[in-house]
């Protein structure tokens, strides 16, 4: 944690607060900003241990606790005073907007039954008569559900939110450093007024003891309005970068969606239901924010994306917006990827039920004759590709078809780490426009199975890498998404 817990002359720590989403972007910010405020702060979270390795962890009171399983909130809340309510979909798939007003009014009536006297919510910008996407919509109505329950709500409305790792700053950020012409769709030029990170975790937090905004909405942005391209530009301009933007009619949602997520690492499921959002004027209209919060000095673009961009260049990245995405995709392994230092990282999670030395055993027997568990055939046409170009190829085998060590070759992969019994990671020798690894780790968890974490790392090198990896991305998730199931379903089946 950044700073160590202040001491607070009006005794803030009696005041109980519960954070939802601290798995997520906002919350997994927000936590740590509580404790230094002196608050005793509880997390609410679907699966504790995701939040193993937050350097606040062991100071907050973590309870397990889903929205939409009603049953599980009541201990969640109990003795709570305040509760934050973080959580919204982020899928475009499925009934998403229904989803949302089912959980926030299971939230708002659980709430009520057990005393909490205020619920603090944040939402998004965008003016309620007119044609709102679904997305914004749901933004909305979910503050409404949740006041429904009879609990006073303050409910914040921002719009792009500019920091390290913030989903809307990632695709600009994406967008920009990849493209030095964009052929840019009419939603380019709607206006928007973004704010920094750190100003919206000044309002949320200073809510706390404010309680005139108790009952109200609050529209907050910095001191901008612009155009999601003046924010391409404005970060072209702190990177020192030359872009150039040439507007089209033709680019659909749907179309835009598919191009965002070819450029930047956001899904299409994703994109989709924020790129249907940008055709809306998200600005603030309402300005009680400067009445309620006169200490509150919010800060321009610029310095905004200097502060993002030194937390970038220094790895400061406390919580990414990839956090939270199994939270959105209900009982689906959780995906993650991401790019740190030019590294582009590939990760999923899933439990086992089985002990970790059994789960190392199978990851630890990966490759030679025993193969690769899924699609062993797409493993060998990649040999046979890597040998047409001069590469290794699959033909060194392992050493060993059981024991392995630092060193060994193990198809056209090396051992570079191993830690017995937790971790091994790879190396790759084939023939690539860049570096690769492949990485397994395995974790006993709380309730006694295993997690596994499988982990892909590539540095492009140049272009060339850039169109490999995304390339061949498609077939890159079959394949990886298959192994971490055969590695579960081998594990479980050995154990018994």
């Amino acid at each position: 944690m950044r700073n160590q817990l202040k001491d607070n002359s009006r005794a803030l720590s009696v005041e109980k607060i519960l954070v939802t989403g601290a798995t997520g972007y906002i919350g997994g910010r927000l936590a740590p900003v509580l404790l230094d405020k002196g608050y005793h702060v509880r997390v609410m979270v679907r699966d504790p241990a995701r939040l193993q390795g937050r350097s606040w962890a062991d100071l907050v009171d973590i309870k397990k606790g889903d929205v939409l399983k009603p049953g599980t909130l009541p201990k969640a809340m109990e003795g709570v005073d305040t509760a934050y309510y973080l959580i919204h979909s982020m899928s475009g798939s499925g009934n998403f907007h229904e989803r949302d007003l089912i959980a926030a009014g299971n939230f708002g009536s659980a709430a009520k039954s057990s005393g909490i006297k205020r619920i603090i919510y944040l939402g998004g910008l965008g003016n309620p008569d007119e044609n709102l996407s679904e997305h914004l919509k749901s933004r909305q109505e979910t503050g409404a559900a949740l006041a429904e329950g009879g609990v006073p709500v303050t409910e914040f409305r921002a719009a792009i939110i500019v920091g390290s790792g913030s989903i809307s700053f990632e695709m600009i950020r994406y967008l920009t450093e990849r493209l030095p012409v964009m052929i840019c769709p009419r939603w380019v030029y709607t206006r928007v007024q973004p704010i920094a990170i750190s100003d919206l975790l000044d309002y949320l937090t200073a809510a706390l003891e404010n309680e005139e905004s108790i009952g109200r909405i609050v529209e907050v942005g910095g001191v901008e309005v612009m155009t999601y391209g003046d924010m391409m530009l404005g970060y072209a301009r702190e990177r020192g970068l030359k872009r150039y933007l040439i507007p089209v009619p033709v680019l659909t949602p749907r179309l835009s969606s598919y191009w965002v997520h070819w450029m930047t690492p956001v899904p299409s499921d994703i994109t989709r239901p924020l790129v249907e959002g940008l055709k809306n004027e998200v600005i603030v209209h309402d300005f009680s924010a400067e009445e309620l919060f006169p200490e509150i000095k919010p800060v321009d673009y610029a310095s905004a994306v200097r502060s993002a961009l030194e937390n970038l260049d220094l790895g400061e990245v406390e919580t990414r917006w990839t956090d939270a995405i199994s939270s959105s995709l209900g009982d689906q392994d959780p995906v993650v990827m991401k790019t740190q230092e030019g590294m582009i990282i590939e990760q999923r999670k899933i439990r086992i039920n089985a002990s970790p030395e059994q789960v190392y055993t199978v990851f630890s027997r990966l490759g030679g004759e025993a193969g690769w568990l899924y699609f062993d055939w797409a493993w060998e046409i990649r040999g046979i590709i890597d040998r047409v170009f001069g590469g290794v190829g699959l033909r060194r085998g392992r050493r060993d078809p059981v024991d392995i060590r630092v060193g060994d070759a193990v198809d056209f992969w090396r051992v570079e780490t191993l830690d017995p019994g937790r971790l091994i990671s790879l190396r790759a020798e084939m023939r690539l426009p860049g570096e690769a690894w492949l990485q397994f780790e395995v974790k006993k968890d709380q309730d006694g199975s295993s997690r596994l974490t499988q982990t892909a790392f590539f540095a492009p090198k140049g272009l060339l890498g850039f169109l490999y990896w995304y390339g061949l991305y498609p077939i890159h998730r079959l394949i990886f998404s298959g192994l971490i199931r055969k590695l579960k379903l081998v594990s479980e089946i050995e154990e018994e």
